[in-house]
């Protein structure tokens, strides 16, 4: 008994954490998500991020277009596909979506973005590395700067605060020009290691060319800042402690993704592999607006349409089940802004059927729960049979159901079945969320109606629909 007292009370705490996360408020920094990797940009978790269907804008399909003799190989489109999306991040479009597609192809979903040609301009665009003189001011990684090779980064980016998308903290000096003192060309190679104590850094070496303007620079400016700067964007700020000539490295508090992302970046300042526009679709906003109204009352009827069938049938099991209902609800509305899910109209869909399937899952357990109380056993002794019994059905199609959501997800990365991934993601969450309070929520409420307190009324066979 005590323990279902401790598990009641988690799963109250629990709701209530959700249902704060899951209401369009105004949410603590600590809660708020970067939308641009790198910058200071935020985003509330005031509403649930959507897709193309149902914001609209621009999809574009990029191909590799490699020069007679270059091949296109894994990693070349892996790099093209971060410095893609470090530029879609840039344009300010928070749910900008970059994945694969086969073996040379991008597919790069600006919900938001009508204008497309400046946005496929802006992706096609040759980045350039530079390191920066940071002339005393403190910079910080993601911030946007002007350099003397890109001397209107900064106030390009001032747009994007004056939205409200970009953070102000994020273009600290406006104004300010900082000078160039090499450009990425000096690179020979940059990867992410290991030292003795398991410390991740950037390992880098120079062309012989760049060797020795390097080397003049790092020996008189010890102890001061060096920014590594790709497209006007801070990527890191490190201090130089001795002159380098052919080869150096960088330390920070690096995770292994930091530091593989970082020595990515500075590998390839500029794209690895030409992409050319194979095709590109936009999609209206009005479209979009009406997808959702229809889905809203479609969905708002058919769970009123559940939860009066489930009180009729089942009736005490039944409400039971229905107030786990809606804690599920909330539960896939946070984890919706928590990881975050950009929902389609198929996610919309997908999330409707893993309801229908989350009640499946309590009608398995309460009619196993009847079958056991006919044969002659106690309410107590049918509700743990019901629920032990009725696991592994619940746990077999419920397996079965997620394996067929990883292959729509992986067929999903075909150009024109894209739509099919937001059906298979909400469907998945919405599964595993159903076993939990199907098999924990549902029976922590039913044992708590069995407590002595309830006895005489949990034992009513005509309350439990027997």
């Amino acid at each position: 008994m005590r323990n279902n007292t401790l598990m009641l009370i988690s799963i109250i705490i629990l709701t209530v954490i959700a249902l704060y996360i899951a209401l369009p408020i105004d949410h603590p920094a600590w809660l708020e998500r970067g939308v641009s990797p790198g910058t200071e940009t935020t985003r509330e978790l005031r509403d649930i991020k959507l897709g193309l269907d149902l914001r609209g804008g621009t999809q574009v399909l990029l191909e590799a277009n490699p020069a007679p003799g270059q091949e296109v190989d894994s990693g070349a489109m892996d790099t093209a596909k971060l410095i893609v999306e470090n530029r879609v991040n840039g344009l300010g479009v928070a749910e900008a979506v970059v994945q694969r597609q086969g073996e040379d192809r991008l597919i790069v979903e600006l919900p938001g973005v009508d204008n497309a040609d400046q946005a496929v301009e802006t992706i096609r665009s040759t980045g350039q590395l530079e390191f920066i003189d940071a002339a005393g001011m403190p910079l910080s990684q993601g911030m946007i700067i002007n350099t003397s090779n890109h001397p209107t980064k900064a106030s390009d980016y001032q747009t994007s605060v004056d939205a409200g998308v970009a953070s102000p903290a994020a273009i600290p000096y406006p104004d300010q020009v900082f000078e160039t003192v090499m450009t990425g060309d000096i690179l020979r190679n940059a990867l992410a290691v290991q030292d003795q104590l398991g410390q991740w850094e950037i390992g880098f070496e120079l062309t012989n060319a760049g060797s020795d303007a390097f080397y003049n620079y790092t020996s008189t400016h010890i102890g001061q800042p060096l920014a590594i700067v790709l497209d006007g964007q801070v990527l890191s700020a490190p201090t130089i402690n001795a002159g380098i000539r052919d080869q150096g490295v960088i330390t920070g508090q690096f995770t292994q993704q930091e530091a593989d992302s970082l020595g990515v970046q500075m590998r390839y300042g500029a794209l690895p592999v030409p992409l050319s526009v194979a095709d590109i679709s936009t999609i209206g906003a009005s479209l979009g607006q009406d997808s959702v109204e229809s889905s809203l009352i479609a969905g708002l009827i058919g769970m009123a349409a559940v939860f009066l069938f489930m009180l009729i049938i089942y009736r005490l099991p039944g409400f039971i089940a229905d107030i786990a209902l809606i804690i599920y609800i909330v539960l896939n509305v946070a984890v919706y802004k928590l990881v975050p899910v950009t929902l389609t109209l198929a996610g919309i869909a997908g999330f409707l059927l893993s309801i229908g399937m989350a009640v499946d899952a309590n009608i398995l357990i309460f009619e196993r729960m009847k079958e056991e109380i006919r044969v002659g056993r106690s309410v107590r002794l049918a509700v743990e049979a019901g629920f032990s019994r009725a696991w592994p059905a619940i746990r077999d199609g419920n397996l079965s159901t997620l394996i067929s959501c990883g292959v729509l997800f992986w067929f999903g990365n075909t150009f024109g079945a894209s739509v099919v991934k937001g059906f298979a993601v909400t469907l998945a969450i919405g599964v595993l969320l159903s076993m939990f309070t199907a098999v924990f929520i549902t029976r922590t409420f039913m044992r708590t109606m069995l407590s002595s307190r309830s006895k005489a009324l949990a034992e009513s066979h005509t309350l439990l629909g027997v």
